[in-house]
């Protein structure tokens, strides 16, 4: 298996092992097993027990790292697309997107959305890793009028991290259906917008 690098575009050590552990991970949540226990998912990964302690800490971390993978997958495919030129348009896409990538595997995705939204001792890294999508969609702010563009490139995308975050924590509840999600997250977004746009 080849080392695969991370968001950052640094590769850490003991990587393609990581990257053994987080695909067993998903394979228990895969099966409906979203109370796997580290002996369990030490023995799905096919490594020791100490491991998935030894390249995570604990289970939370593991679930977080889940999550920076869902990210990363949107980042992805967002770059990969054709980029419309407006902010606006380039924050659609993100959601499209976005939601797309949660609807690949919505109990996966549950699972991993479920466990970073309970507290614990791990701190990850959602909301920035959020927050940062949200500002390589917004890009330069481009369609937006010039006396809040730079007020909204500032303010917008954690803005736009807290309300996609909002949107899935209902989902996640199962309070939004699959096919309610996408519209969900377009009008608080498109809310958001409209307070920077002069209209």
């Amino acid at each position: 298996m080849s080392e695969s690098k991370m968001g950052t575009g640094t590769k850490r050590r003991g990587e393609p092992v990581r990257q053994r552990v987080l695909d067993a991970a998903e394979r228990l949540l895969r099966d409906g097993k979203a109370e796997f226990s580290m002996r369990d998912l030490a023995s799905q990964a096919g490594v020791s027990f100490a491991t998935p302690f030894n390249q995570f800490g604990s289970k939370p971390a593991i679930m977080h790292a889940l999550s920076g993978r869902r990210i990363d997958a949107m980042m992805t495919r967002f770059d990969a697309a054709p980029q419309p030129p407006l902010a606006a348009d380039r924050v659609a896409l993100a959601i499209d997107i976005a939601v797309a990538v949660m609807l690949d595997e919505p109990v996966v995705n549950r699972a991993v959305m479920a466990w970073i939204g309970t507290g614990s001792a791990t701190s990850g890294e959602v909301r920035s890793n959020s927050t940062a999508l949200w500002a390589h969609a917004l890009g330069d702010g481009t369609g937006l009028p010039l006396p809040r563009r730079d007020e909204a490139c500032r303010v917008l995308p954690a803005q736009l991290a807290l309300a996609f975050r909002g949107a899935l924590s209902f989902w996640t509840a199962g309070e939004l259906a699959d096919e309610e999600l996408g519209p969900a997250a377009r009008q608080i977004a498109g809310t958001l917008l409209r307070a920077y746009s002069g209209n």
